[in-house]
């Protein structure tokens, strides 16, 4: 009768402990890494003004995975480069986490950058004179961590992209898929609550874009927000959230463009 009452109290906790877990889950979930409000980007040419991205209130949280669709030239990137605090917006503010953005300096915005958000571009950007772990250690070297350790933790990551034996190889002699892969292992090397990506698979084979947005997708739960520009289909079942953008208005419905 003990052993029973026992199993019983033991299968109660457990029960439990895995709904506070669940609750506790939740809350990160609801974490805003990321928001606009009210901020629009203009560019002026001469007497002509170019609304980059309409006045714009939207919020990006913890915990999901972020795309940003629309046609080219729609806005994407103005949104992405604002909330990567890689431009300051006309009006209104950008804030990650709780530090509004818009009036940093640009030392205070460049700190931020390298502790806060993890960058993955359609260019890959690599550094042309380093070799594919030199590229994946600078920013834990531009923190200011040992040669030795971010050595260490390069190796780590670049064993899960399989690329190993490519470590030592320059960029120029990587394939393109290879340097996007090299180029997503460095934006992840510093654990950043926001990984901020303009078409990170398009350059990868089926294999290696299903790796890296199961990579991303894991980061997403692990209390990170996820931000993806991308015209690529086969990331809409990573996605748990989609925001269309076109002529530089955005909205979480599709906009339908007269032509």
């Amino acid at each position: 009768m003990q052993r029973f009452l026992f199993l019983q109290m033991y299968i109660f906790v457990c029960i439990l402990f895995r709904k506070c877990l669940n609750l506790y889950r939740k809350i990160k979930i609801m974490n805003i890494a990321a928001r606009l409000k009210n901020a629009g980007k203009e560019y002026k040419t001469g007497d002509t003004t170019i609304v980059a991205l309409e006045p714009t209130t939207v919020e990006f949280r913890t915990g999901e995975i972020t795309l940003l669709v629309g046609p080219s030239g729609s806005g994407k990137t103005t949104l992405l480069s604002l909330l990567g605090c890689v431009i300051y917006p006309t009006a209104g503010d950008v804030w990650v986490g709780d530090t509004c953005v818009s009036k940093l300096s640009e030392k205070k915005l460049a700190k931020l950058r390298l502790q806060h958000i993890g960058f993955v571009f359609q260019g890959f950007n690599l550094l042309a004179p380093l070799n594919a772990l030199e590229n994946v250690m600078q920013p834990l070297i531009l923190q200011g961590m040992s040669q030795k350790n971010a050595k260490k933790q390069a190796l780590e990551l670049i064993r899960l992209f399989n690329m190993e034996d490519r470590k030592d190889n320059l960029p120029r002699n990587l394939s393109g898929g290879q340097q996007q892969r090299i180029a997503v292992a460095r934006s992840l090397i510093t654990n950043p609550q926001l990984l901020l990506c303009d078409e990170p698979t398009a350059s990868l084979d089926q294999f290696s874009a299903k790796q890296v947005m199961e990579m991303l997708r894991d980061l997403s739960r692990e209390n990170r927000a996820v931000i993806i520009v991308t015209h690529d289909m086969r990331l809409n079942k990573y996605a748990d959230r989609t925001i269309y953008v076109s002529e530089g208005r955005i909205s979480e419905e599709p906009i339908e463009d007269e032509i």
